[in-house]
């Protein structure tokens, strides 16, 4: 199988061309740029000190602390940030802006992979999760760049997905340098699969590592005002295309006990932001859009829609309960790590398999609830809405369970200082 991946890759090219014409209908960006998915890229004037790769958004937020933290200390503009998705670019412009250099992680070909590595020179190259490109790995090992992955989940499902193939990934996973992985139920799956031991350290989860700044919740504070001080404010994040449908069912239950309920809806992907308004209009209500630009909302109002990018945590900030998407339908789920950090109850479907570990301790601290079908939404939703005093105590253990489990993202910058000796990881 090692032998037959990469022939196997260039006979997948076609299909690899027709999929991003494909995507380009639903999202213009997947059509520009192609050079860059060769490694084609524009060279940074000197070498780069540490190449950190996050496929799309959900990544890119997650590495914002390490990567913040790596230019605030030596690093200034010597950071270059790749990604495989338009959405997770338009989030590296939103996070870090010109702070750092940023382009598409080159397709796992050998040409692209050496045409990029001899352009950006990088020092260090770091992979968040599990992002793991056989060519990529081999030919960083060949020219001495270490590879480390760091933020690593490895769920039973990807584990089994894996170890189908565990003699062509096992040679491949030797060749990294290193695996800071979030548990270690998740080192001992990488190690099954061929890591060296020497080579696994659990560091815990980064996302844990939330930084809030203080001028943002004032900002939430504005918008809340603007919204309506008096109103309860429902968040529906991150959501995915079947999961709206469900979303408005419940609220049309609940409007009808809580008149003044407002539904703040976040769509997962951009190119869904127009269907989204369109689906919230034909159910009847009123819809007012983020991209509006007013948010100062009357009370005919019922459903906000943030359709703009970067916002996400403002709008969790400035609500009372959050709904976490990707759970109703079988996506695996998002985060629930922000909203519990900002104090909401956080409300999630069945399908949290990407963050199955997180996703049942939230629970078990009390700081939310999953359901087992989107019919319980509104039971779950409701036990909130009606009972003040629930809705704080939930978000004062949610607040508790984030602050518990914080320092990865230290024990991440202390394996990182290995590789680059300068790096100082202290933070006061």
């Amino acid at each position: 199988m090692t032998y037959l991946y990469t022939p196997l890759l260039y006979l997948l090219l076609p299909i690899l061309l027709v999929r991003l014409l494909w995507r380009g209908f639903r999202n213009h960006a997947y059509w520009y740029r192609w050079k860059e998915r060769f490694g084609f890229i524009t060279a940074p004037p000197q070498p780069v000190d540490v190449w950190l790769h996050a496929v799309s958004v959900g990544e890119v937020r997650a590495a914002e602390p390490l990567v913040n933290t790596l230019l605030t200390q030596v690093l200034p503009k010597q950071v270059l940030v790749t990604t495989m998705t338009p959405t997770g670019s338009a989030q590296v412009r939103q996070s870090f802006g010109d702070r750092v250099h940023h382009c598409y992680v080159p397709y796992d070909y050998p040409v692209a992979v050496r045409r990029f590595l001899d352009r950006c020179r990088p020092r260090l190259a770091v992979f968040m999760e599990t992002e793991m490109w056989p060519n990529i790995i081999r030919l960083c090992s060949k020219q001495s760049v270490p590879l480390l992955f760091v933020n690593v989940r490895l769920s039973e499902r990807s584990f089994s997905r894996y170890q189908r193939i565990v003699g062509f990934f096992g040679p491949v996973l030797r060749l990294a340098s290193g695996f800071a992985v979030q548990s270690q139920p998740d080192a001992e799956r990488l190690q099954r699969l061929g890591a060296r031991p020497e080579s696994v350290q659990v560091t815990g989860s980064m996302k844990f590592d939330i930084k809030l700044a203080a001028s943002m919740i004032e900002v939430a504070k504005v918008l809340r005002r603007e919204w309506g001080q008096d109103r309860l404010v429902w968040i529906a994040a991150s959501t995915h295309e079947g999961e709206e449908e469900f979303v408005l069912a419940a609220f049309s239950e609940l409007k009808v006990r809580y008149p003044n309920l407002l539904l703040v809806i976040v769509p997962r992907h951009p190119e869904r932001f127009e269907a989204v308004a369109r689906l919230c209009r034909r159910d009847g209500y009123r819809v007012v859009l983020r991209s509006a630009g007013s948010t100062v909302l009357t009370e005919s109002v019922d459903v906000f829609l943030g359709d703009t990018m970067g916002e996400l945590t403002l709008f969790y900030a400035a609500a009372d309960i959050a709904f976490v998407g990707g759970s109703l339908v079988p996506v695996g789920g998002h985060n629930v790590l922000e909203p519990c950090a900002l104090g909401l109850p956080v409300v999630f479907g069945p399908y949290m398999f990407n963050f199955h570990e997180i996703s049942t301790l939230a629970v078990v601290r009390e700081a939310g609830v999953g359901i087992s079908s989107p019919e319980d939404l509104i039971g779950a939703v409701e036990r909130y809405l009606e009972n003040p005093n629930l809705r704080f105590k939930a978000g004062e253990a949610g607040k508790a369970f984030v602050d518990k489990n914080k320092g990865a993202l230290q024990k991440t910058l202390a394996l990182l200082a290995k590789y680059i000796p300068d790096l100082t990881h202290d933070q006061h």
